[in-house]
């Protein structure tokens, strides 16, 4: 394959928002920096970015710009990035034995897509069946936020979710579906506003059609108080 067809296909994938890993692509030397240090450096890269398209950085609107967008990538935006902020997945036995599926529904997505680094906003249903281990409540919340903090794909996403968990609580019967809107698809390209993008992936039990429905049902169900 030529330089130019390669560059094509890399073009192509960015465009059709396809990732190319399981895992986020990160280099060995991804944690090399402080933070400090990486602030400072976005800080001239996005300071550099702005002159170019001919912003006025002496004005008082602006002139903070690159310094809170700096901090907000490495502090906010893409802490996810740092496994030294991943939530402890503390677990505990299940000593009221209960059996039956456990559902964290409409919990808040806030990430990034990695191609054009504009918004996705959505929502994240987990379930599992506890083979032993149950886990906090709070912890499902706490590690879909550190996988949506960082650039992401959404299939990618959802499945590292579902890994995560998987693990913590020793059993493959873990599912995981997000609903979320792409901001790179609803306000450039196609500027389709409407567009919705569903991820779904299931695991153990889950993959039955009748537990996969049970699941659908509770999600389905309006518990709003």
């Amino acid at each position: 394959m030529s330089l130019e067809e390669n560059l094509s296909e890399i073009e192509e994938l960015g465009h059709n928002h396809i990732g190319t890993s399981s895992e986020t692509p990160l280099r060995k030397d991804a944690f090399e920096l402080s933070d400090e240090e990486k602030i400072k450096r976005i800080q001239a890269n996005v300071n550099n970015i702005m002159q170019t398209l001919g912003l006025d950085l002496a004005d008082d609107s602006l002139s903070g710009t690159p310094q809170r967008v700096a901090k907000m990538f490495v502090n906010e935006m893409f802490s996810g990035l740092n496994p030294k902020h991943k939530p402890k997945m503390s677990t505990f036995d299940n000593k009221y034995r209960y059996g039956e599926m456990l559902v964290e529904k409409n919990i808040t997505v806030y990430s990034t897509c990695e191609h054009h680094l504009l918004p996705i906003v959505g929502k994240a249903h987990i379930a599992y069946i506890s083979s032993g281990r149950v886990v906090g409540l709070s912890k499902m919340n706490r590690i879909v936020d550190y996988y949506a903090k960082r650039p992401q794909v959404q299939e990618r996403m959802t499945m590292q979710i579902v890994k995560d968990l998987q693990e913590a609580l020793d059993t493959e019967d873990v599912a995981c579906i997000v609903d979320a809107k792409h901001l790179c698809v609803n306000s450039r390209g196609i500027r389709d506003i409407e567009s919705e993008t569903v991820t779904s992936e299931f695991g153990g039990q889950f993959k039955n059609q009748d537990v996969k429905k049970e699941f659908l049902d509770y999600i389905k169900l309006d518990t709003t108080f």
